[in-house]
């Protein structure tokens, strides 16, 4: 277990965040020069990675030296390793790595580096990088996975539903996780996805996808993405679940919907399941594309109701041939989702489990608490 180290490691923190985005071009380049075939495991535009880069940096030299968390910071950093598994990076990668940091540390601290601070440096880059390369070695199954685009459904001009069958052996993962997924026409970049039903033995996954503004992933999905089509997978990720036995809220924004639709299928092999109520929202009642589907599982899941909410009574001129929703006989109501389910009842004995929009998950979480929703019984995937 690392154990508190003096001063030096606060000073070594301060000197990246001086300038978070040089030094991570440095190291970079120090690690491209060592070994210039390395640029290909990564993706074209590195300003993301750069900034993902310095935060995991600034987290590591903050949490070595506190008195706690350490068990927090290795799992972190073995969680890391086992990611970076889909990008190529191998055992020896890790000691480049090393290398790159601590001779971009020794150009940054100047005449100000000692052998005090060297060694201290030292052992909190070593650590960062020996956790990483020992859970990437650790890790049983493949790095990547694959799967063929067998149907692609355009929902309107900005969704599209996108179904595929795994080409290989593929693992499973539980209801309501993530996957990191990367497809032919944007390579060397990944995105998490949330497949909208439960793994299966088939290798079957369904995905329903926004093209947002300045989505470069998105967007290339919903415009370009056509059967025959194989994209990659890595790691699955995600901790929401939804415990059969206890009443459930389930908010959902938009294509948010995806996880908590394999959460609903999921819970449906439960004959005993406990009252489950889903408010699915949209901006307009054309954008309700998946009302239909979750209608009949309602009529076969006696324990589940549905809430469509909409922002708008009426669709934009650009929004046509889609179903009324009103068409399906299920309740339906006008204004934001969050709100609209905050006021609905009393939510206080439900696990409540939200997804959607970043903007939306945080405005509702606020909600529910505010109207008494224990905390601790909210759970959605991180906001980016």
């Amino acid at each position: 277990m690392p154990q508190p180290e003096p001063p030096s490691l606060p000073q070594a923190r301060a000197l990246v965040a001086s300038d978070p985005d040089r030094f991570a071009r440095s190291v970079f380049a120090r690690m491209f020069a060592a070994r210039p075939s390395l640029r290909e495991l990564f993706p074209a535009e590195m300003g993301g990675l750069r900034v993902a880069f310095t935060e995991v940096l600034d987290h590591v030299l903050e949490a070595i030296p506190a008195p706690d968390g350490h068990g927090e910071l290795v799992e972190f950093l073995a969680q890391l390793g086992r990611d970076h598994r889909k990008y190529g990076v191998t055992s020896d990668h890790y000691w480049l790595m090393y290398d790159a940091l601590m001779s971009e540390f020794q150009y940054a601290f100047g005449s100000r580096w000692t052998p005090d601070l060297e060694e201290t440096v030292s052992q909190a880059m070593l650590l960062t990088t020996g956790v990483m390369r020992g859970a990437a070695e650790s890790v049983s199954g493949p790095a990547r996975w694959h799967a063929r685009v067998v149907q692609k459904y355009t929902i309107t001009r900005e969704r599209a539903v996108v179904r595929l069958v795994a080409t290989g052996p593929h693992p499973s993962f539980a209801a309501g996780q993530y996957l990191e997924t990367q497809i032919p026409q944007w390579p060397r970049t990944w995105r998490n996805l949330s497949p909208s039903i439960p793994s299966n033995p088939q290798g079957e996954l369904e995905f329903h996808v926004r093209a947002v503004p300045d989505g470069r992933v998105s967007r290339s999905i919903v415009r370009d993405t056509a059967v025959g089509d194989v994209w990659t997978f890595g790691q699955h990720h995600g901790t929401m679940r939804a415990d059969p036995r206890r009443p459930a809220l389930l908010i959902a924004g938009g294509t948010g919907l995806a996880p908590l639709r394999a959460l609903l299928i999921d819970r449906a092999q439960y004959v005993d399941a406990a009252p489950t109520h889903l408010f699915y929202g949209t901006q307009y009642p054309g954008e309700l594309y998946e009302l239909g589907v979750l209608v009949q599982l309602a009529a076969t899941n006696p324990w589940l109701r549905i809430t469509a909410v909409t922002e708008n009574v009426d669709d934009p001129w650009w929004l046509t041939g889609a179903t009324d929703p009103r068409s399906w006989g299920t309740e339906l109501c006008y204004g934001r989702v969050g709100e609209v389910a905050a006021q609905y009842a009393d939510w206080s004995d439900r696990q409540v489990l939200l997804s959607g929009p970043a903007p939306m998950v945080f405005h509702t979480a606020l909600r529910m608490r505010a109207a008494g929703v224990d905390p601790a019984a909210i759970s959605h995937d991180p906001l980016n």
